[in-house]
């Protein structure tokens, strides 16, 4: 969770990052705006592909352990204890 907050970061910083990009009127001879969204946009691109990644990966552990708590839930039925772990990691799913 920590991980994908700090890679929400130039998501949450999207106003700061357009106004940095876009020159003001005494700017625009020295900077190519164009270039510089050209970038900003990879930027984008690249974090959210990551981010998807991650999220992905994530699923894809938790539904494991989630099916692994199944198994183990069917040969001990009357287990508290892992009946509550079961259902936090199904929400988290």
């Amino acid at each position: 969770q920590e991980f994908l907050r700090v890679m929400r970061t130039i998501d949450d910083r999207i106003v700061h990052e357009l106004n940095t990009t876009i020159p003001t009127a005494s700017f625009v001879g020295k900077i190519d705006a164009g270039q510089t969204c050209k970038e900003l946009y990879q930027s984008l691109m690249d974090a959210h592909t990551s981010r998807e990644r991650i999220i992905k990966n994530c699923i894809a552990q938790t539904s494991s352990v989630v099916k692994t708590l199944r198994e183990e839930r069917e040969k001990a039925q009357d287990n508290v204890a892992l009946l509550k772990q079961l259902r936090k990691e199904q929400t988290k799913v």
